[in-house]
Formats: C-alpha cells, structure tokens, sequence
C-alpha cells in the first residue's frame, strides 16, 4: 500500500489534467507520509524548495533561455534558413535539407525543440510548399527537424537530465554533440529516400558562389555563439555556468547590434525568462519531494537487486527500458517522462553496467522520437497550428522519419562509442 496507492494518485492526477508538478507534490507527499510519519513530511516540504534550487548547475537552465530570447529578437533566426537555403539550393530536396540543418543551428542557440518547430513551420514550410512538396512532406520535416534541438548544446532537456541524475552537466552537453549530428544526418538522408520515391516536380533555385559567400554573414552570429558556449565548455576554460552567461552577454551583443531590442523587448526577454524559469524550478521542486517518497520506501533498492537475480542478458532489460520510453513519449512530455523514470530507471541501467552518461543522450533521442508521436506529439500539434496544415497529415508523414530515428538508437546502442568519445576527449 506504501508503495502503489502513491503511484496510483499519481497516475491518477495526470488523466485529470493536473499539472506535473502539483501531481507529483501530492502523490510524493502521501508516500512519505504513509512511509514516515506527518513530521518528518512537514520537514520534508519545509527543506525541499531550498535544497531543489541550491545546485549551482541550475543557473545555466534561466541563461540558456535568455540567450534564446535575446536571439529571437534579434531577428537573425528567420534569415537563417534563407542563407542555408543557398547553398543547397543545387541539391535535389535542397530545400527540405535546408530546413534540417536550419533545425539543428536554431537548437545550437535556443535548446527548445517546440520553439525550434514554431520557428521552422513560419519560415521553411512556405518555402517547401512553393518548390512542389506536399503538405504532408513539409510539415513533417518541420516537426521532425525542429527535435534536433533536444541534443545539440545547449539542450535544455540534458541538463535537466543531469540535474536528475547527478551526471556531469558539461559532458552531457558535449556527449550531445554528435548524436546531434547523426540526428541531421539520419533527417537529411531519409528526405533523399523518400524524393527518390516520390521527386518533385521541380527543382530548388541556384543561387552563385558570391551570393552563397555573402549568405555567411547571416551564419556568424550562430558560429560565433556556439563556439562561444560549446567551445568554452569542451575546452575546460568555463563551466557550463559561466559558459551559458558569456553565451547569454553574446546574445545580447547580437540583439543591439541588429537594431531589433529596444526597452519593452528587453523587459518582454527577461519576464519571459523568468516565467520559464519559475516553472522549471517548480517542477524540480517537486520532484524533489517525489524522489524522497522513492528513497524512503526502498523501491528503486528492491528492484535494482530483483532485476540483478534475473538470468537474462542486460540488452533485453535495456530493450524493455527503450520500451517503456517509447511508451510513456506517446502521453507524456519530455519533463515528465524525465521525472518519473530517471530515479527509478536510472540506478537498474547503472547497475546493468551502462554507462549513465550514454544512457541519457539515448533517453533524449527516444523523447525526440516521443514529441512527433500520437497522440500528445506537440511538436506536430505545433506546426499544424503555425502552417495551416491538417494534424493527421503530419503525422503520417513522420512515420518514416521515426522509423529512420530508431534505427539510430539501435547504431548508438551497438556502438556506444559514438557517444562517449567527444567527452572523453574534453578538457
């Protein structure tokens, strides 16, 4: 009873709309109470809120947000996808690879994949749409590109994970990077199989060699920014902290010099950042107070030692794992998938002998796999709201994009290598 009634008040808040976080504020606080005493529950909520926010790391999640909100004021992000546009422009489905690599430069300064997809549905999918694609084709490279931003740095959703599991913030950003381009790789080449199947009617435009020179100028700043950030960070001359500021100061140097920030954008940037913040550290709050209601009861113990007797090989549990995520990103949002199971998943996988490391890069990509899925695939919700573009229809037209993406857990699974190596070989 200790043990199940929390969870089932849990599950049971979140099919009646309850927010994550008062969800789990309830249910943890009922399982501590059933597994302690009212006491020690009061000392328990009184302690929380300090303890949750004191880690130091938590500052890179409110400078991360205010570089990209310094960046979309800049005005930069829209012009992106043009000046990549250019130099794919000769490639067959030119347009669509564009939209991917635009995907995954909006996500080296904004760490947002439902932003990344807004940004992607208002700029490239017009422009898809005018070179011939359907808009079956278009809003699902939209969707599916704009989860790049969930791996490359500076990603939100890994240092969430590494607030969660206690790994290094600074190597799971670096860990990031080349999955994330994997990621781009596995888009973009799926894109050509599908036009090979299915080519366009016509081609995209050629631009000249001055042209795509001058293009380069729009790329800078996000050159610029990413080396700043992920740079510093993979060099060990900064922490990820001090990175993310001096990457936050950047974009506001960007923001004046375009023209764009003026006094109420500015104050616009910083409520917004604050509000996003705010929720964030609500939601770590009360995981906080969930992750006592685990400890107490011995849970994540009894099933580390239950999993260890069994006489099956590890892969399996780790197929069952990828399973349940598979699973939980059909309802769930990335935060609360990382809520409920890195406490608990987390110490079974270690003890299996994976790495928690690799194992948090392959937990984001299933969650990017999660958000394009039905019924609850926001980043699809999104487009279809930004580009006018039938729900249903997008949908279908990520299953070959999902199909690709899986194939690249199984890769990174086989060959964890591809993960672990660029930390390896950080400062």
């Amino acid at each position: 009873m200790t043990i199940y009634l929390p969870f089932f008040v849990l599950f049971a808040l979140l099919a009646f709309g309850v927010p994550v976080a008062i969800s789990l504020a309830l249910s943890g606080a009922l399982g501590i109470f059933l597994a302690t005493n009212a006491g020690v529950l009061v000392g328990i909520l009184t302690a929380s809120p300090g303890s949750a926010l004191s880690t130091y790391e938590l500052l890179t999640i409110p400078m991360f947000i205010l570089m990209a909100e310094f960046m979309g004021v800049s005005g930069i992000t829209s012009s992106l996808f043009d000046a990549i546009a250019k130099w794919t422009g000769r490639v067959k489905g030119g347009v669509g690879i564009a939209t991917v690599i635009t995907g995954a430069a909006f996500g080296a300064i904004s760490g947002s994949s439902t932003a990344a997809a807004a940004t992607l549905a208002k700029t490239s999918v017009p422009a898809m749409l005018n070179e011939g694609y359907s808009e079956r084709v278009a809003g699902s490279i939209a969707a599916i590109s704009g989860t790049i931003a969930m791996l490359i740095p500076p990603s939100v959703a890994l240092i969430f994970y590494g607030l969660l599991s206690g790994v290094s913030i600074a190597d799971l950003l670096i860990a990031g990077i080349v999955p994330g381009l994997l990621v781009t790789l596995t888009i973009a080449l799926t894109i050509k199989v599908l036009l090979f199947r299915h080519p366009l009617p016509g081609t995209s435009n050629a631009c000249s060699f001055r042209e795509k020179i001058q293009s380069l100028k729009v790329a800078g700043p996000f050159i610029l920014l990413f080396l700043v950030v992920t740079g510093l960070i993979y060099t060990g001359i900064a922490t990820p902290v001090e990175s993310s500021a001096l990457g936050a100061f950047g974009a506001l140097l960007i923001a004046l010099k375009s023209g764009n920030l003026d006094v109420t954008r500015f104050r616009t940037a910083l409520v917004n950042t604050c509000a996003i913040s705010a929720m964030i550290g609500l939601i770590i709050i009360c995981a906080h107070i969930f992750g006592y209601f685990i400890t107490f009861t011995g849970f994540t113990r009894d099933m580390v030692t239950w999993v260890g007797g069994l006489d099956v090989s590890p892969y399996l549990i780790l197929a069952f794992v990828v399973l349940l995520y598979l699973v939980l990103g059909l309802f769930l949002d990335l935060i609360s998938i990382l809520i409920l199971t890195v406490p608990v998943v987390l110490p079974l996988v270690v003890s299996l002998g994976f790495d928690p490391l690799w194992f948090g890069v392959i937990v984001i990509l299933l969650s990017e796999i999660g958000i394009v899925t039905p019924p609850v695939g926001i980043n699809v919700f999104v487009v279809a709201k930004s580009a006018n573009i039938p729900v249903e229809s997008i949908f279908s037209g990520v299953l070959a994009y999902v199909v690709a993406l899986l194939a690249l857990v199984f890769i990174l699974i086989v060959f964890p290598d591809l993960v672990l190596w660029l930390p390896s070989t950080a400062g």
